[in-house]
């Protein structure tokens, strides 16, 4: 019988090569598979770098320079000072109570948001389609509100002469805004003038504006979980508070995960609403923004000194990130 082999061109028999490894797909302009995905995001990564990462880029170059009217102006070249910009601030007073407000305001309107934002969005979820839609429709107006409008009505709210706080406050019969408060009148009470009031209503208004996203966020997770388990629970006789702790919180971690970082992040850059309570006159009210923003602008300006502080603010958000998610990532490995 005949072997099947092929036939060389020496008119010979060669042997047969076996099956050959299939070669990887190619596309259109004969790109890998396998390259497509990172092709499509160098528009996005281009986008971000030209947006964030250059911006940041000049930040930390500004830090280390001298930087001020002329050097604004173009007359002179910026100077390189070493750390000079940053041995400034550090034995400066203001610096320090800057950032333990920035931290004490952080600690207070993160845990306040997402405690919330998460009852919210669990009561959403237990509310039928029609009354949950127009729930959702109403805080998520206070959440598209921008910073400095929310500021604004916040700082309404609490006017000394004709805030509706201290109108309210007043409706109170004698006896029980005396023991609530320790006082009876609240006519000119001035709320935006000490640096405890001014981060109280901060903390207020922070937390209206932020909770709608989490209560939203923590609504979109709870869509995914299976309403088995919470029949079950039901079943077995469990209470909600325990059935939160042992069914959605355990598989709402990488919601909740997301959520911190965001409002950590966003907590301690606070500016737009610090600058409309408290403008830059008050100086124990100054966080780490609000601080940096007068360094660089104040007559005469600093930009140096601005930007090293921005540095530090975002060095020490760097940290606090990276230290949470290290921290979550434990959590899932135990």
């Amino acid at each position: 019988m005949t072997n099947t082999s092929t036939l060389s061109r020496g008119g010979g028999r060669s042997s047969d090569p076996g099956p050959r490894r299939p070669r990887p797909p190619r596309k259109a302009g004969g790109l890998p598979a396998w390259s497509i995905p990172y092709v499509l995001l160098i528009p996005g990564l281009l986008v971000i770098g030209a947006l964030l990462l250059y911006p940041l880029i000049q930040m930390a170059i500004i830090a280390f320079q001298k930087v001020g009217l002329v050097q604004i102006s173009g007359k002179k070249p910026a100077t390189w000072v070493g750390l000079d910009n940053f041995t400034s601030f550090v034995d400066n007073d203001i610096f320090w109570s800057s950032l333990r407000n920035t931290v004490v305001f952080a600690v207070i309107a993160v845990p306040l948001t997402l405690v919330l934002g998460t009852a919210v969005g669990v009561l959403l979820h237990r509310l039928g389609k029609k009354m949950s839609l127009f729930v959702i429709i109403g805080i998520m107006f206070a959440w598209a509100v921008p910073p400095v409008a929310q500021g604004v009505i916040w700082r309404w709210l609490f006017d000394a002469e004709a805030g509706i706080v201290n109108w309210a406050l007043n409706l109170l019969p004698d006896w029980l805004s005396t023991a609530l408060f320790g006082r009876a009148d609240w006519t000119g009470e001035p709320w935006l003038n000490d640096a405890w009031s001014i981060y109280m209503v901060l903390v207020i208004c922070v937390v209206w504006a932020g909770f709608p996203f989490v209560a939203v966020s923590v609504l979109a997770g709870l869509k995914g979980v299976p309403a088995e388990l919470y029949e079950a629970a039901r079943v077995d006789g469990a209470a909600p508070w325990r059935t939160f702790w042992k069914i959605t919180f355990p598989l709402l971690k990488p919601v909740f995960a997301v959520l911190t970082v965001l409002s950590i992040i966003w907590d301690f850059k606070v500016f737009s609403q610090l600058y409309v309570l408290a403008g830059t006159s008050n100086r124990e009210a100054y966080n780490l923004s609000m601080y940096a923003v007068t360094e660089a602008f104040k007559a005469p300006p600093k930009m140096g000194s601005g930007a090293a502080i921005a540095l530090v603010l975002t060095v020490i958000l760097l940290i606090v990130t990276a230290a949470y998610i290290r921290q979550m990532f434990k959590q899932e490995d135990t």
